[in-house]
């Protein structure tokens, strides 16, 4: 089957057949026009970066605010125009826009792996380029579309390389045990606010943010080690590293864990704050007596 008629298969948008065979620095500048248009128009999601950016970064002027502002907009845009090319162009086209980088070795040794993958924008690049690079089982967590042609596509270009599982959300606890019995490494991405059930409240930025306990609770079920993977958008195409993993992670403490995890990810956001998926609402979930903030 070809990439064109399997993309038709999957329920793919006609944009992603059209987009897909172009070179990547106009791809990235209809991105940024498509991310400019979303800035001006998206006014609900605009006034939650904007809120997001305020707590998160108050030192900075209202000018150079608004400047990360309309940035976060044209990364968000260029990185979902890129799923083209990451769901549908040639695999050597693919490889060639992909760089890994780091400890890759530790990632390719045996037993299973926990990876914490922070919500930048290139999350999905990162899976691809893992999924494609390495030989070995992936696992990740799926959140069902609720639209099915849209579902289909998103979940045929998650699977587009090796034989990934895509566990159900509703499923965790039993897949998760399923998947470290095969070695797998988990690609788990637990930096978003999904409530106040299994979370905990612990500093983000210096705001109190409900945070799941998912990555130190899988970790110690699989008895396995954790490493961060960061993906950086490039001019050139994305950039994935594999961080060392973490030293006496998790402990018996989930409270420390999840804090623990949230000034690593801090660290990691200030590196490229652009690209980090600030249109979530992260600070939604409230501790008890305190008012919404957005």
């Amino acid at each position: 089957m070809t990439d064109a008629s399997a993309a038709r298969a999957a329920g793919a948008p006609r944009w992603t057949r059209l987009l897909a065979p172009l070179p990547l620095p106009l791809l990235r500048f209809l991105g940024m026009l498509f991310g400019w248009v979303l800035w001006l128009f998206a006014h609900h999601r605009r006034r939650i970066v904007q809120i997001n950016l305020r707590l998160c970064y108050p030192h900075l002027t209202k000018s150079a605010r608004a400047t990360l502002v309309r940035r976060t907009f044209v990364r968000f845009g260029q990185s979902l125009l890129d799923r083209a090319w990451l769901w549908h162009a040639p695999s050597d086209v693919v490889a060639s826009r992909l760089v890994i980088q780091g400890e890759v070795d530790w990632l390719n040794g045996t037993g299973a792996r926990v990876l914490f993958a922070p919500h930048f924008v290139g999350l999905d690049a990162g899976w691809t380029a893992l999924t494609r690079a390495l030989d070995r089982p992936f696992a990740t967590i799926y959140a069902k579309q609720s639209r099915p042609q849209l579902d289909a596509w998103v979940h045929a270009g998650r699977s587009r390389f090796g034989s990934p599982k895509l566990l159900p959300r509703q499923q965790l606890g039993r897949s998760v045990l399923q998947v470290m019995r095969q070695d797998a490494a988990l690609y788990l991405l637990p930096d978003m606010d999904l409530g106040a059930r299994d979370a905990v409240f612990v500093p983000f930025f210096g705001v109190q943010a409900a945070t799941v306990t998912t990555l130190s609770r899988v970790a110690a079920i699989g008895h396995c080690a954790v490493a961060p993977v960061t993906t950086r958008l490039t001019s050139k195409g994305y950039e994935v590293t594999i961080h060392p993993a973490w030293v006496d992670y998790p402990t018996a403490d989930p409270t420390a864990d999840a804090a623990y995890m949230n000034a690593k990810l801090q660290a990691f956001v200030d590196t490229m704050p652009d690209q980090y998926y600030w249109v979530h609402k992260r600070f939604k979930t409230r501790p008890p007596g305190e008012r919404p903030i957005y």
